[in-house]
């Protein structure tokens, strides 16, 4: 009787656990890409990666585009375009920093997280 009982729970464990699983691979989450909505973009910083691929951001000269970078990891980021005058300061856990790119510097011009070198990619201005 008790091998029955244990043999129901490990049946149910490994039931339950593939079908998470496959849900997990059939449902990706939305943040692995850039979201941009109207004029408005969202960067969120987690895994040591800007939306997992560090995005090539585009603006059109002059046209005010929000930024939006939140922070969904456990550790420090920051959100740095020295060609473009942001810097974000640090952000924790949960933490957002929101501006706007509104610039004639067309161009790309180079972001970056200071607490990770792989966290880098471009804002090209045209």
């Amino acid at each position: 009787m008790l091998n029955n009982v244990i043999a129901i729970v490990v049946i149910s464990f490994i039931t339950v656990g593939s079908m998470w699983g496959i849900g997990g691979l059939l449902n990706q989450p939305e943040e692995n890409k850039i979201e941009k909505s109207g004029d408005s973009v969202l960067l969120i910083a987690q895994n040591n990666a800007f939306n997992e691929t560090n995005p090539t951001i585009f603006v059109k000269e002059s046209a005010p585009t929000k930024l939006i970078i939140l922070n969904k990891d456990f550790v420090k980021h920051d959100f740095i375009s020295e060609g473009l005058g942001l810097n974000s300061a640090y952000l924790t856990t949960e933490r957002d920093f929101v501006t706007a790119i509104a610039s004639d510097r067309i161009g790309e011009h180079e972001y970056y997280c200071s607490f990770h070198p792989s966290m880098k990619g471009k804002i090209v201005i045209g």
